[in-house]
């Protein structure tokens, strides 16, 4: 019994695209879609599975039994199964069930292209064309720029499931509805220009964090329906605030109703295991040279771009893909075709994909979670890069951790430590990210590794955010990390929000706040983040002291910034810094305000600035340092 009409979305244009891997909406095409055919209302499925004998759409409206709704195979050698099924109507549960003639196995799969999932455990997909009229236009038109290089990228990156939770109601995370209230409220309040989602596309297995995806094109069920998801990114995008997502093209999960030997036989994955399973997360690795899995990521990196109103994509463990034998032992991994040690079709891909993105969408960005010194991450395609916006300062992490983790009386022998990001700051479009990775699995909260008492923990947590925002660069703060959450980060709870009441929590999110509102007010702190024409040392050697000056600048020399930072608790009066040109100094900027927890050391209001020469310039001034802070000047 064939309840299924023969019916297809696909043009012989639309199979020569997906076969050549040049496919980027297939979305569009594959899958589940609510359409009327000869005035019969159903869903046309389309699924690609090259190996099948026969493919059968099995759900709650045939019992899950195979064969009731058997699909055809498309007599192009696509791979492609399809059919119309009448009576189909949107919240459908429904699965594949895959005869492959590869030993005749049987697999029974979600949909790759679902919109919608069931909620884990459960493993279903479900029908559904999500309906919302967006109310974003504003911040769509003015995107190109505000989300432009040359403007303020301060990210907020959050884990929805364990941001704040309902403790009133056994402490359930709050849902995308919710969040559109709360979360919006908060980054609005702290004067973030950009917040970044922890993976939210389906993933069946909550300590993964999002990780290991099997619905690419499904927003997690977990916190309400795809419209939730809208309403959240459009109520963002109209108080001005960016949305990032992190993005999964380099390894999924074996588990059995996701990608992996979708057709019973390696589909999705390299059939090599030296080159199609990762050791580290146990997971099964995209085979990049296949053109139709070119095809379905590309498609996905669009997707998130045209359907969501997405402004960026963090790409998770691009090392992972560039090397092939990254975490691998000699005789576990294969060379490419010239010998080397890189993954020719990865790098291949990757250029390909940011080309797509970038040719389609005007105004977004792509940043690369890259932890090697792989050269041009973040230069265009043209000249030989990846083609990402911007990549992740890993070494400045590490760099600045490990001094600020050193006793201050320790610091002058380690200032190399502290300057060195300098030496490669502008070899790449850098963020600076002290992400949810630097707070897990025994390293402690970033509170927890700083020095000393508690007030001086406080003091070197303000100084290592104020030296932060002043470096060159973008910046990214997991959440907590704005008021010292003490504790690691854990998945399964809220953030310790009940810390606030005190004064010295309070102080440092007093403080996050308020530099986020000194990097977006100040050009010089943006407007050349990425250049080296915005970045001047006025002494990086005063290692005795343990004290870095800088200048910062943007187009116009009016702006002009002077940094100081004091990486030790004694107040330094009378400090001679070397200054641009004659006039004063205004302190616009003291870590160590009261505000903030700190102690009140602070200059006057304005500092002269005389014709003494010192540090190379004509001009100095004499200013206080307090304790354990940076201190932040215009020229007037």
């Amino acid at each position: 019994m064939n309840n299924v009409i023969l019916h297809s979305l696909f043009t012989d244009f639309d199979i020569d695209l997906f076969k050549a891997g040049k496919h980027y909406r297939l979305y569009e095409k594959l899958g589940a879609h609510l359409l009327e055919k000869d005035g019969v209302k159903g869903c046309y499925f389309a699924v690609w599975a090259p190996t099948a004998k026969s493919v059968s759409v099995i759900g709650d409206f045939n019992y899950w039994l195979e064969g009731d709704h058997p699909l055809q195979v498309r007599w192009d050698e696509s791979g492609i199964w399809e059919g119309f099924i009448p009576g189909i109507e949107q919240g459908t549960k429904y699965k594949y069930k895959i005869h492959s003639h590869n030993q005749d196995i049987k697999t029974e799969k979600a949909d790759p292209f679902a919109f919608y999932c069931e909620q884990p455990p459960q493993t279903a997909s479900i029908v559904w064309e999500a309906k919302h009229e967006w109310k974003d236009n504003k911040w769509m038109a003015a995107r190109k720029d505000t989300n432009a290089l040359d403007k303020p990228f301060s990210v907020y990156e959050v884990h929805l499931g364990s941001w704040r939770r309902k403790i009133e109601e056994s402490g359930r995370a709050l849902n995308y509805v919710e969040l559109a209230n709360e979360l919006v409220n908060y980054l609005k309040e702290m004067h973030f220009t950009h917040v970044e989602f922890m993976p939210i596309m389906e993933y069946p297995y909550d300590p993964s964090w999002g990780y290991q995806l099997t619905g690419y094109f499904a927003p997690t069920s977990r916190f309400g329906k795809p419209e939730d998801l809208m309403l959240l990114i459009e109520r963002l995008h109209q108080e001005g605030i960016g949305v990032i997502l992190d993005w999964v093209p380099s390894h999924f999960p074996d588990d059995a109703h996701g990608l992996g030997f979708f057709d019973g036989s390696h589909l999705y994955e390299h059939p090599d295991k030296r080159r199609g399973y990762h050791p580290d997360w146990k997971s099964l690795i995209f085979n990049y040279g296949r053109n139709e899995v070119r095809s379905f990521l590309i498609s996905n990196a669009i997707f998130w771009l045209d359907k969501y109103h997405i402004d960026g994509l963090r790409v998770d463990a691009v090392a992972s893909m560039l090397y092939l034998d990254y975490s691998r032992k000699d005789g576990e991994w294969e060379p490419n075709i010239y010998g080397g040690r890189e993954n020719l079709e990865a790098i291949s891909f990757l250029k390909e994909m940011n080309e797509a993105v970038y040719g389609n969408f005007e105004g977004i960005q792509t940043i690369a979670e890259e932890s090697t010194s792989y050269p041009m991450v973040s230069k265009p395609v043209y000249l030989g890069g990846l083609g990402f916006g911007m990549k992740w300062m890993m070494g400045w992490m590490h760099d600045t951790l490990e001094y600020f983790k050193k006793e201050s009386v320790h610091r002058r022998y380690h200032q190399n430590d502290i300057t060195f990001s300098m030496t490669y700051a502008f070899t790449e479009n850098f963020m600076l990210p002290l992400s949810h990775d630097e707070v897990v699995h025994g390293k402690q909260s970033l509170y927890g590794r700083m020095q000393g008492d508690e007030w001086q923990r406080f003091a070197n947590l303000r100084l290592l955010y104020g030296y932060m925002f002043t470096h060159p660069g973008a910046n990214l703060l997991f959440m907590g990390g704005e008021f010292g959450q003490s504790s690691e980060w854990n998945f399964q709870n809220s953030l310790d929000w009940h810390l606030l009441q005190y004064d010295g929590h309070k102080g440092l999110q007093n403080l996050v706040a308020d530099l986020n509102k000194l990097y977006k007010k100040q050009p010089a702190l943006h407007e050349k983040q990425f250049s080296a024409e915005g970045f001047q040392w006025i002494n990086y050697g005063d290692s005795d002291n343990s004290v870095l000056s800088y200048i910062r600048k943007g187009h116009d020399a009016e702006n002009d910034l002077i940094i100081v930072c004091n990486f030790t608790p004694v107040v330094r009066e009378n400090y001679r810094i070397g200054v641009p040109r004659n006039g004063k100094l205004k302190q616009i900027f003291n870590s160590d305000f009261k505000k903030y927890h700190g102690s009140g050391v602070s200059n006057a209001k304005e500092v002269k600035i005389e014709a003494v020469p010192y540090n190379g310039r004509e001009f100095s001034a004499a200013i206080i340092l307090p304790p354990l802070a940076v201190t932040v000047f215009n020229i007037l």
